[in-house]
């Protein structure tokens, strides 16, 4: 009774709130609700098949029976992996991490190319910098420049590329008698803290399994791997409950405390 009464409230505030330019859902899980505004407008296909999963307005295939369902499909389902300051993961029907919903999708990575020019002031320009330039250049030259040499076992030491920071990206390059433009990806939206990103088996994989982030400075090192396609607006104290969850095998939560999504709201999009 609770619980119907807790979702006459929601669906009621959801249909006075919205029009906004994104959409949005409310995740209602054993543990308390969890808001998160979705990017229908950069990643489409994403979101439209999140939509469709979570309303059973999309066709799906039951992965233990091998029946074509129209039906909520996150309802009920766990979450199956939870790691402490990083992500909590869900969407898969075995609850194993192994499931999909019988098809996948290609990735949605908005983005643009960025010249590296002038001083380095951004991670993303000195990681190009080290990945696609020096360390090819140290590949390939017996005798290498001593100052790039030095930059290089400093960036090793460091375990980053930190050492590269505020150098003029000219001096360096010429250095090493590069004389090339070097380019980095700048992400339109990067694996950040209480983002809620498509998890996957590799390249173009996306299903129905996703994971929102609970490392407070991002998963960066995922940039460029992962479809973002939300944010946790409210709710991310639910997230942090079920991040620390007693786990046994596989980060999976025990039996006993498990996190379980009892159903999707989706806003109704005014605009339609």
């Amino acid at each position: 009774m609770k619980f119907q009464r807790l979702l006459f409230f929601i669906i009621a505030f959801l249909f006075t709130y919205c029009a906004f330019s994104l959409r949005q859902a409310v995740i209602i899980t054993n543990y308390g609700s969890i808001s998160i505004n979705l990017y229908d407008k950069t990643v489409p296909i994403a979101v439209e098949n999140f939509i469709g999963l979570a309303t059973g307005e999309k066709e799906w295939i039951d992965s233990k029976t091998g029946e074509t369902k129209n039906e909520p499909f996150y309802d009920n389902l766990i979450f199956h992996r939870v790691i402490k300051d990083f992500m909590i993961q869900t969407g898969c029907p075995l609850g194993t991490g192994t499931g999909n919903p019988g098809y996948s999708f290609q990735d949605e990575i908005p983005g643009e190319q960025k010249l590296v020019e002038g001083k380095i002031d951004s991670k993303e320009e000195s990681i190009a910098i080290y990945y696609d330039v020096i360390i090819p250049y140290l590949s390939n030259n017996k005798n290498p420049n001593t100052e790039i040499l030095q930059i290089a076992m400093e960036c090793g030491q460091t375990k980053s590329t930190e050492p590269l920071m505020y150098l003029n990206v000219d001096d360096i390059l010429s250095k090493m008698d590069y004389y090339e433009d070097v380019y980095y990806q700048k992400y339109r939206f990067e694996v950040d803290y209480a983002t809620v990103c498509m998890a996957n088996n590799g390249p173009n994989t996306n299903g129905s399994q996703f994971f929102i982030v609970t490392k407070k400075d991002g998963a960066t090192w995922l940039n460029g791997k992962h479809t973002v396609f939300g944010r946790v607006t409210s709710g991310m104290e639910v997230v942090h409950k079920i991040e620390n969850l007693p786990t046994g095998k596989d980060d999976k939560p025990l039996e006993k405390n498990k996190a379980v999504i009892k159903k999707i709201i989706i806003v109704p999009d005014k605009k339609k």
